[in-house]
């Protein structure tokens, strides 16, 4: 299930016009998001953290299909916050629901980055079940 959630006011964001880094903790994987190739054909907002997980290989788990309907794509933005557009109150409202809230959680689905700084993201070790990390 991927989409748009038609029971949800849509999140205003801007694609980024200039390439940046995302760094994905703790699998230590820093993937350069380049402006040309967005939309990401994935599960999530266009240009979202989870979109750019998957296009990297990092399986987030998602349950929804990143329609902003659960909070299973629970992160925490560790730096680069300012650059990502606003929560809406129905992702916050979705994120009261995930375990270990944290002024920086955000919905991987919904959290979609601008282009103006590099993003470290980090994946609570219990949604880890799906990423790979290297050893």
């Amino acid at each position: 299930m991927s989409g748009v959630n038609p029971y949800i006011q849509q999140p205003d964001f801007v694609l980024p016009q200039k390439p940046y880094k995302i760094t994905f903790l703790p699998a230590d994987v820093t993937v350069e998001v380049q402006p040309a190739t967005l939309p990401h054909p994935q599960d999530g907002l266009p240009g979202s953290l989870l979109a750019s997980a998957l296009e990297a290989g990092l399986d987030i788990d998602h349950s929804c299909g990143g329609v902003c309907a659960c909070s299973t794509c629970h992160i925490w933005v560790r730096s680069g916050m300012e650059s990502c557009n606003e929560a809406t109150e129905d992702e916050e409202d979705m994120l009261d629901m995930a375990p270990g809230l944290q002024p920086n959680s955000r919905l991987a689905c919904q959290c979609v980055p601008d282009g103006t700084s590099d993003v470290v993201v980090e994946i609570p070790d219990w949604n880890r079940n799906l990423v790979s990390e290297g050893h």
